[in-house]
């Protein structure tokens, strides 16, 4: 690999680069303890995102939400992850990535549990934003303490794979628990409660890995990148009432502006939150494609959708729990056994391939939601989950391979950023397609066809990402 270590050299130069001290300070690591407590944390920080997939219709009409401001029920955790997963994993590597990894987990449970007495959409965006943000610090951190822990090849293709079927098993257990439950702030109480259970099993279970650099932690950089996001969710939900609205205008150019603002910063700053030198390595941008299509495709559509068949076919809460189960639950076991392609399907063809089959699955779904039968999902729910499979096991490893072994917590947090802008806009976008058409049906078919369009995008990128490493 070209300009990177390899891994077992990677993981010296992680201990050497972060000095003596920590040689005195930190204990070894515990591969399996470690691999079971990030793993248990990624999957509760997951069903705390996707929980109000599910709830969402009983959510708005507790809290009086318009249709035009459901968007930001949904966006309000990925626009906190998006916002805060680089600084993150600069403050990881930094500072300690056990450090920031439980102070992410504390988070979650307070600001999660906090979630349940909020009265009104804001209160309730703006609790689901500081669920973003402690998921951030839980999720940029977690890679970075199972590279550290299993050094060679072969454990990281393992550990990945695990800890990426882990992102699949939260996405699929997460609607079930809030679909099962008699009230949606019940759900919130008992997910709160199983982040600080993490928190506590991660204290001890836990050592420390960094990879400290000069500087201070880049908050200009993190100013002008979240307010940027919020700009652009706000310009596209905004948008559902008219795109040509002065207001969505403004919106659009201040997030341009404000990009240009974080560009600068980062290219002036002592330790910026992201390398921009790494925008040339062929590796990092199909990481990074990979990334935001998969927010913009399979996370923007499968977080309205189970809401549109509530409100079209009539499902309960938990009907449409079990039925996405069969998408999210296929996913977590493709994802689990996808280690097996190693030597067979490199990780960015395996993108590809997810991409593909998120397409025709999706495909397959056209006139569904107007033929009046869940049945007629089934096909393309069960071909998606494989493809969502093969995506979440693929981007952790295509992540940690991207970036110099000493910053995978920032090639993480990179990742994971465009993931989740790619969500915040897939989702608003969404549900202004779905909604602005004549019927229910005619927006559903057009939210689809988006959807497989822009998979196919995805995989032409990543597949068009050459070059050595």
């Amino acid at each position: 690999m070209t300009g990177l270590d390899s891994p077992t050299t990677a993981h010296a130069t992680t201990r050497t680069a972060a000095g003596p001290r920590e040689g005195r300070r930190d204990s070894p690591p515990r591969p399996r303890a470690t691999l079971a407590v990030t793993s248990a944390a990624t999957a509760v920080a997951l069903m705390t995102y996707t929980a109000p997939m599910v709830t969402l219709p009983d959510t708005a009409a507790a809290l009086h939400t318009s249709l035009s401001s459901q968007a930001w029920l949904l966006n309000g955790t990925p626009l906190g992850l998006a916002a805060l997963l680089l600084v993150a994993g600069s403050l990881a590597d930094d500072h300690g990535r056990r450090r920031v990894f439980l102070a992410g987990t504390l988070a979650l449970g307070l600001t999660t549990a906090l979630g349940a007495f909020s009265t009104s959409t804001w209160q309730f965006t703006l609790a689901r934003i500081a669920q973003g943000a402690a998921s951030a610090a839980l999720l940029a951190s977690s890679l970075g303490l199972v590279v550290h822990a299993f050094p060679t090849p072969r454990g990281r293709l393992h550990a990945t794979g695990v800890w990426g079927a882990f992102v699949s098993g939260g996405i699929a257990v997460g609607p079930l628990v809030a679909g099962a439950l008699p009230n949606w702030r019940i759900g919130y109480g008992i997910l709160g409660a199983a982040a600080l259970v993490v928190t506590a099993l991660g204290a001890r279970a836990l050592s420390e890995s960094r990879a400290p650099r000069d500087g201070r932690p880049d908050v200009p950089g993190a100013l002008a990148f979240g307010l940027a996001l919020v700009a652009l969710v706000a310009a596209l939900t905004l948008g559902r009432d008219g795109w040509l609205r002065p207001s969505v205008g403004v919106l659009l150019a201040a997030a341009v502006l404000l990009v240009g603002v974080f560009v600068a910063v980062e290219r002036r700053t002592a330790a910026p939150m992201i390398d921009l030198s790494l925008l040339r390595h062929p590796p990092f941008l199909a990481s990074s494609a990979g990334g935001l299509f998969t927010g913009l495709a399979v996370i923007g559509l499968f977080s309205f959708l189970p809401a549109l068949l509530q409100q079209t076919l009539g499902l309960s809460p938990m009907a449409t729990a079990w039925l996405l189960l069969l998408w999210s639950g296929l996913s977590f076991a493709v994802a689990l056994l996808a280690r097996h392609l190693a030597g067979r399907l490199s990780p960015r063809l395996q993108l590809a391939l997810g991409f593909v089959l998120h397409a025709a699955g999706v495909l397959t779904m056209l006139g569904a939601i107007g033929s009046g039968s869940w049945a007629r999902l089934l096909p393309g729910l069960l071909v998606g989950g494989v493809g969502s499979g093969l995506l979440n096991a693929a981007l952790p490893l295509v992540a940690v391979d991207s970036v110099p072994a000493q910053r995978v917590a920032m090639g993480s947090g990179a990742q994971q950023t465009f993931r989740y802008i790619g969500s915040c806009a897939g989702v608003a976008l969404t549900i202004a397609i779905a909604t602005s058409a004549g019927s229910p049906a005619h927006g559903a078919n057009t939210a689809i066809l988006v959807s497989a369009g822009l998979a196919v995008v995805g995989a032409l990128t990543v597949v068009g990402a050459r070059g050595r490493r």
